[in-house]
């Protein structure tokens, strides 16, 4: 079965693509920001990268979210909340992490169907 790579730098591909399954990893842009704009901006981007990918979030499998401040959970899941289209809940967890970048209040990995 081949493998396809969309954004592909020397270190990571945006989107890994095998076997129809889609895998990525996103972190927020504005790292000034709050939860609830970090939130936005990474499910705004995975939600694009599904797109290119040919797959959409309802087709969305499994998905981890790291956050480095666990006194976020309520503020990230009310973005999450309205962003999973309704009847399509995946498998999901969240884990308090620190992650590589001290600005990023939220890193999330996603696993989705073609």
């Amino acid at each position: 079965m081949s493998i396809e790579r969309l954004g592909t730098t020397r270190r990571y591909s945006d989107v890994v693509i095998h076997d129809n399954t889609v895998h990525l990893v996103e972190v927020p842009q504005t790292l000034d920001a709050d939860i609830t704009v970090q939130t936005r901006e990474v499910l705004a981007s995975i939600e694009a990268l599904l797109i290119k990918a040919g797959s959409d979030k309802s087709r969305l499998l499994q998905v981890t979210l790291y956050l480095p401040d666990m006194a976020d959970y309520d503020a990230m899941n009310a973005v999450w909340d309205d962003w999973v289209p309704e009847g399509t809940a995946l498998v999901r967890a969240c884990v308090g992490a620190r992650l590589a970048n001290p600005g990023y209040r939220v890193e999330v990995v996603a696993i989705a169907a073609r």
